[in-house]
C-alpha cells in the first residue's frame, strides 16, 4: 500500500494489527467446523486486501494465533496483507485458551507494539470451553492499553461455546457473532474480516472521552498528547443467526 503524505511530508497512514486467534481444538474437526474456518479466512484475505486498500488511515497487517494443547504464532512478525496467505490449520487437543491470551498479551505491550500505530483489530473463534485458567491470561490483556482500545470481535461456533468467556473477553455482547452451522461461521468469519479492515482513525477526534484526563508523559498510547483518535466500526450489518438456518445446526 502506497504511503500517503500530509502537508509537510508527515506519513498520513498508520499500521493497524489485525489479529486471527483461532481455536484448533479437536472438538474443531467435528462437522468440518476446521475446514470451513481455513477456506473462509482463506478466501476473505483477497477482500480484506481489497477493503484496506479503500482505507487510506491504515497500513493493514495480519498475524494469526492458534490454540489447542498450548498456543502458537503462525507468523514471526505482522505480515502486510498483500502479502499475506493463509496455512491451512488442524484440529486437535484441548482448548487452552489462556495459553494464547498470554502470548497474545507479550504482542500487545510496547515495545513490540508501536507507539504511532492505530488500535489493532482482534478476532477470536472458538467452539468449546477453556481447559486452562484463560483469567489470568486474559487479565494480562486487560491491563493493557492496547487491548483495551483495540475492536474485539469473538465468533461463537456451535451450541458447546462458552458465550459467557467470550463476552469475558469483548466486553460487548454485540460483538459475539453466532455461528450454528458452516454457512453461518463462513459469512462470519467474512463480516469480521473484511468490516474491521474498513475500520478508521479519524484525526479530528480523542482517542476516546476519558483521554482527557490522561496527563502528558504517562505512557498511554491513547492520550490526546499522542494524537490518538478511536476506531469506528460499522455494526450495523452485522449478519443474524436466523438467515442461516439450513437444517445442520451443530
Amino acid at each position: 500500500m502506497a504511503d500517503l503524505q500530509r502537508p509537510g511530508g508527515e506519513l498520513a497512514s498508520r499500521p493497524i494489527n489485525f489479529f486471527w486467534v483461532v481455536d484448533c481444538s479437536g472438538s474443531m474437526s467435528y462437522d468440518g467446523k476446521m475446514e470451513v474456518v481455513n477456506t473462509a479466512i482463506e478466501e476473505c484475505i483477497p477482500e480484506m486486501a481489497s477493503a484496506a486498500d479503500n482505507n487510506p488511515n491504515a497500513q493493514l497487517l495480519i498475524r494469526a494465533l492458534q490454540f489447542s494443547s498450548g498456543a502458537s504464532w503462525l507468523t514471526a512478525k505482522p505480515v502486510p496483507v498483500e502479502d499475506y496467505s493463509w496455512n491451512p490449520l488442524e484440529a486437535n487437543g484441548v482448548t487452552e485458551m489462556g495459553k494464547a491470551f498470554e502470548l497474545l498479551a507479550a504482542q500487545l505491550s510496547i515495545p513490540p507494539m508501536p507507539t504511532r500505530a492505530l488500535p489493532p483489530v482482534i478476532v477470536l473463534l472458538s467452539d468449546g470451553q477453556p481447559t486452562d485458567s484463560y483469567k489470568d491470561g486474559l487479565n494480562k490483556l486487560k491491563a493493557l492499553p492496547w487491548f483495551k482500545k483495540a475492536v474485539k470481535i469473538a465468533i461463537s461456533i456451535g451450541s458447546d461455546a462458552d458465550d459467557d468467556v467470550l463476552e469475558d473477553f469483548t466486553g460487548n455482547k454485540e460483538l459475539i457473532l453466532q455461528a450454528n452451522n458452516a454457512a453461518a461461521l463462513a459469512k462470519m468469519i467474512k463480516w469480521a474480516s473484511t468490516t474491521a479492515s474498513m475500520v478508521s482513525a479519524p484525526a479530528s477526534k480523542p482517542m476516546n472521552a476519558d483521554a482527557v484526563s490522561t496527563p502528558a508523559g504517562s505512557g498511554d498510547p491513547f492520550a490526546p498528547a499522542n494524537g490518538g483518535a478511536p476506531l469506528v466500526i460499522d455494526m450495523s450489518n452485522i449478519p443474524s443467526p436466523d438467515d442461516f438456518d439450513d437444517g445442520a445446526v451443530w
